[in-house]
């Protein structure tokens, strides 16, 4: 659905996958070219990755494992970006199968097990507040 704010012809030009894509891309320039992760990702059609960089069209979910190794990013963080854009995600989605922990994500995770003894400890308002501040809010 065409929105007022969405550039005609780029319906996906506002997601986050893209402003995510539009980042790593730079940040991987020094190192590989757009056309040699869209060739990573095994995209017959060398434009693919520009065209979902603008929002002209979606990542198909089917690439998002390749185009993760070829952004050298974590692949569940990344298909949760193609499932927003593609609007499979939701409380439904959720419920069904459970929220997807990116490696980042598992890696705090980790890290509070071992500063909790294995407890299993419960988030209280102190801890609350000491995570906020950790993140500058």
């Amino acid at each position: 659905m065409m929105t007022s704010n969405q550039p005609a012809g780029r319906p996906y030009a506002h997601t986050a996958l893209v402003r995510y894509l539009d980042r790593r891309i730079l940040e991987l320039k020094p190192r590989k070219s757009q056309a040699e992760i869209g060739t990573e990702t095994g995209f017959i059609q060398p434009n693919m990755v520009a065209m979902i960089k603008r929002g002209s069209t979606r990542l198909p979910l089917d690439r998002v494992a390749a185009l993760a190794q070829a952004l050298e990013c974590d692949p569940a963080y990344l298909l949760l970006l193609a499932l927003d854009q593609h609007g499979m995600r939701g409380a439904a989605y959720d419920e069904i199968f459970g929220r997807i922990v990116t490696r980042n994500e598992m890696t705090w995770i980790s890290e509070l097990r071992v500063l909790s003894g294995q407890s299993d400890p419960r988030l209280t308002s102190k801890g609350r507040a000491a995570l906020r501040s950790a993140f500058g809010l």
